[in-house]
């Protein structure tokens, strides 16, 4: 490969008390948080908006305050994903695309549909979500990540289906929750979630490390060599990716200087 797509590393979120003390200067305004953070940082996976909708100035002035190349995650709303029957979510997704998330423009990243640990794999229903998750709005492409978190969803079918439509799937490293490492769109989304609050890094230096090294695989269109793969039979097509990696949940109080340190090994 000649060429390797852009890696970014970021955190949910950029309000959270704890950073107050171990992230933000101790003189800086909360109003200026975000224009701090993403400053230091190259993306922020927006949670909020998995509770409620936003107006749209609200996403214009998160644009207007943030640098050129910096984008926003957002995670889509509960009322599109926590469903008994998938297919009957498009009026939730149209009300949650269409509550002015345009206004981000440039900044507007991959949104992330989240399902409960519950849901199990049911193809049709399934693909017939996905069929309904638009391609472009006013002209604004858009790239789309699922989150299954039930180990039904551990099949080649589900790749397949995964890649007939260039969605692609939470690469979680979680205690818990299955892993979705096969690469199935133009890009890889990481959420890395066994960090620390004791570890300062909150990932230890040596995992940094080694997702460093992950993470700039995937973006020269490879694979790690050290992570489960489900096609090994099928594998994905050679090419360059953008590549998405969120510090997420456990260790937060240090995920803005995890973030920072992964950043710095990508280069």
């Amino acid at each position: 490969m000649t060429k390797s797509g852009t890696i970014r590393t970021g955190i949910g979120g950029w309000t959270f008390d704890p950073w107050d003390d171990s992230f933000y200067p101790s003189d800086l305004p909360k109003k200026r948080q975000l224009e701090y953070a993403s400053r230091q940082l190259t993306a922020i996976e927006v949670n909020g908006t998995y509770y409620s909708s936003q107006k749209p100035a609200t996403f214009a002035k998160w644009a207007s305050d943030v640098p050129e190349n910096f984008v926003f995650s957002l995670k889509a709303s509960r009322f599109c994903t926590n469903r008994k029957i998938l297919a009957e979510a498009g009026p939730s997704i149209e009300k949650f695309v269409h509550q002015g998330i345009e206004e981000l423009g440039q900044h507007l990243g991959p949104i992330l549909w989240q399902f409960m640990g519950t849901k199990k794999f049911e193809p049709q229903d399934f693909e017939a979500f996905l069929k309904l998750l638009p391609k472009t709005l006013n002209g604004l492409p858009l790239r789309h990540v699922v989150e299954p978190r039930h180990e039904s969803f551990q099949v080649p079918d589900f790749f397949d289906m995964l890649r007939r439509h260039g969605v692609a799937a939470v690469c979680a490293d979680h205690h818990d929750y299955p892993m979705f490492a096969d690469p199935t769109a133009d890009f890889v989304y990481a959420r890395l979630q066994k960090g620390d609050d004791e570890t300062p890094t909150c990932y230890p230096p040596k995992e940094i490390d080694a997702w460093a090294k992950r993470l700039k695989t995937y973006a020269a269109g490879g694979v790690p060599d050290d992570l489960p793969l489900i096609t090994k039979e099928n594998p994905a097509e050679q090419k360059p990716r953008d590549v998405f990696a969120f510090f997420i949940s456990g260790g937060k109080v240090n995920a803005p200087r995890g973030a920072v340190e992964l950043q710095q090994r990508i280069g």
